[in-house]
């Protein structure tokens, strides 16, 4: 039986790093991952020419960047490796491991922005309506779907709630976000309505197990048919099992229902920077893509209801 191929361990410099990234910056799993492995190609890379992490010219990153493209690897893919390897390099420059850094006049690629193709109001009416009977899996993912597009919380998110997170009294829930960032998201009527259908008797207590398998399943607020927390898989499977019956096929995905949120919220004349609040974005450049969306979205209203919009045959 062949042997797996092994990975040579990290030097001690980009150890140092990942531990600050997670305990300084408060980085997830996902993200520490993505790091290590970016770092772990650039400095197999480095040693393939003889090169070592302390001794990195500018031209060593910006020749990184040209192998990168020339593998034929998406835009995207080049710019999240060329982050690691800036971030990487401006710590050690930070944390006076290197005098200079290499890295910080080599520019980011650009990447082109594509426009989140959110569903149509009844198109999640339909999503909605495929969830039949009130059986206790019905009315979880009911809910599921009633929470994931009325609060435009992310997969992560929404299976990472407990039952203390939730305040159906004031209609808020307590979600973490990336680098657990904590925020209150208003909860909507049919949302709310929702999980008090599936926390009621006939709801989760049916799915709830004589004894607990896990610290912390008698706390999450979805339950999966053993009576563990509901996993990020586990959700998934279930929002596109319902976007099949409703006839949406591929096009349905959590993150769509999250688009879907913005998209419709700025349709109907919500601040941007209320929404950035809602989906806990960061950035106001990360919530002004919806602008986009829903600036097409009122052109094509134009020109098939304005009798002006469009030129007449001639």
């Amino acid at each position: 039986m062949p042997r797996a191929a092994s990975h040579p361990a990290l030097p001690l410099d980009a150890e140092e790093f990942l531990t600050w990234l997670r305990v300084e910056q408060g980085r997830s799993a996902n993200t520490l991952i993505a790091y290590r492995g970016d770092l772990r190609s650039y400095v197999e890379w480095l040693a393939d020419r003889g090169r070592d992490l302390t001794g990195v010219t500018e031209a060593d990153v910006t020749d990184y960047v040209g192998f990168l493209r020339a593998q034929g690897r998406a835009p995207s893919s080049v710019k999240r490796a060329l982050v690691a390897v800036r971030a990487f390099h401006r710590f050690s420059a930070l944390e006076g491991l290197t005098t200079l850094d290499p890295s910080a006049d080599v520019a980011l690629p650009k990447v082109p922005r594509g426009v989140p193709k959110a569903l149509s109001e009844d198109e999640i009416e339909a999503l909605i309506d495929a969830v039949q009977g009130s059986d206790p899996l019905a009315r979880r993912d009911r809910a599921i779907l009633e929470v994931l597009y009325g609060t435009g919380l992310r997969i992560s998110e929404l299976v990472g709630l407990s039952l203390a997170d939730v305040d159906l009294v004031d209609g808020l829930i307590r979600a973490f976000g990336k680098g657990s960032k904590e925020r209150l998201v208003p909860l909507g009527r049919c949302a709310a309505t929702a999980l008090e259908e599936w926390l009621a008797a006939g709801g989760r207590p049916e799915v709830e197990p004589e004894r607990w398998a896990r610290r912390g399943d008698a706390e999450a607020l979805f339950l999966n048919t053993r009576g563990g927390r509901l996993s990020r898989q586990g959700a998934w499977g279930i929002v596109r099992r319902h976007g099949d019956r409703a006839g949406l096929g591929e096009r349905l995905t959590p993150h769509v229902l999250r688009h879907s949120c913005a998209t419709h919220m700025l349709d109907h004349g919500a601040d941007i920077r209320a929404v950035q609040e809602l989906l806990g974005h960061a950035s106001i450049s990360t919530t002004q893509i919806y602008t986009m969306v829903s600036t097409e979205r009122l052109w094509s209203v134009y020109r098939a209801a304005h009798p002006r919009a469009v030129a007449p045959n001639r």
